[in-house]
């Protein structure tokens, strides 16, 4: 279900998905993903309101989404032969994240 949360950070009311709850200790703390804005922020219950329907008839500006058929890829050097090629990993490393990142925003 979406609802309206205040983020601090943004300085701003925000359409966003309820992920998870916690309580601190004098109130509770709700993780968020805000769904224009594709990212998690934590946000406390006070900050939290009912979305109105107007307000959900706006297209969300980012949406989840996985890269099918993505598959990483490394850059191996062969010292001995002074070359490098990009040949397929087991995992994502670091400089790959980074770069796609970079990529997206």
């Amino acid at each position: 279900q979406i609802c309206v949360v205040f983020s601090e950070e943004l300085k701003c009311w925000c359409r966003a998905v309820i992920k998870s709850i916690m309580y601190c200790t004098d109130h509770y703390q709700v993780e968020c993903f805000l769904v224009d804005y594709a990212k998690c922020v934590f946000v406390k219950s006070k900050d939290i309101r009912v979305a109105r329907e107007a307000f959900m008839q706006i297209p969300y500006r980012a949406k989840k989404c996985r890269l099918y058929r993505t598959k990483p890829v490394t850059l191996r050097i062969d010292f001995c032969e002074d070359t490098a090629k990009i040949v397929p990993a087991k995992r994502w490393d670091s400089a790959a994240t980074q770069y796609f990142q970079n990529l997206l925003k």
